[in-house]
């Protein structure tokens, strides 16, 4: 994957880590099947990375990773360190991520590819820490898609339940028991499911996610 040229990037106070999976057939959205083919979901998925890496390009930072269950190969855009996803849960490979980060850390997913410098500058603004420990972005489906930590912790993640309706609830829950001042970034839509695909590609238009999922409905509409 291939970013088009940019000014350089900005810098900021908060390093930014991209969780992420490698867009192989079969191995990624496998909730789009059906009513997409595995190679259809691999292919917004590349798409769903390809913006979340373009808009995170675009946003302060003091280092942007990342954090990859797979090879990179051409996906990798020039800015970014890449480091490999631990083995385990995603509770543990989500504590490794921010146990591998030092001072102020952001991390996002690639289900988010309707996200923008703009909806994440409160988290990442130069006063972004004054008076925060934390920053909690829920997700729609009662998930998370978004957190922040002042201090990276790993122990702040390890046995949370993920994937289920209360995931972010016990998130959130688990800040706020170790005292911390948690602020909200807004509620996001992941893309899980076809629906989910919609709903988001029309809250980005302009992206390659849309592009995509607009190239490829009138082929998988059985």
């Amino acid at each position: 994957m291939t970013l088009p040229a940019a000014p350089p990037a900005p810098t900021g106070p908060t390093t930014l880590l991209v969780i992420a999976k490698e867009p192989v057939p079969g191995r990624v959205k496998t909730r789009l099947t059906p009513p997409y083919t595995p190679d259809e979901a691999a292919q917004l998925a590349e798409a769903a990375l390809y913006d979340t890496l373009r808009a995170v390009r675009a946003m302060p930072a003091r280092r942007r990773v990342l954090v990859l269950d797979g090879h990179p190969g051409s996906r990798l855009p020039a800015g970014f360190e890449v480091r490999p996803q631990c083995p385990g849960g995603l509770d543990e490979r989500l504590a490794a991520a921010f146990a591998d980060s030092t001072g102020p850390t952001l991390l996002i997913g690639m289900d988010t590819p309707q996200i923008t410098p703009q909806l994440l500058a409160p988290a990442l603004e130069a006063g972004a820490w004054d008076g925060c420990d934390a920053w909690f972005g829920p997700a729609e489906d009662g998930g998370f898609w978004a957190l922040g930590l002042a201090t990276p912790d790993p122990r702040l993640l390890r046995g949370i339940p993920m994937s289920t309706d209360q995931t972010g609830a016990a998130q959130r829950a688990r800040l706020t028991a170790a005292g911390l001042r948690v602020r909200s970034l807004p509620p996001l839509r992941d893309v899980d499911t076809a629906d989910d695909a919609h709903h988001v590609a029309a809250a980005a238009p302009a992206g390659r996610f849309a592009a995509t999922l607009a190239r490829l409905t009138p082929v998988t509409a059985r």
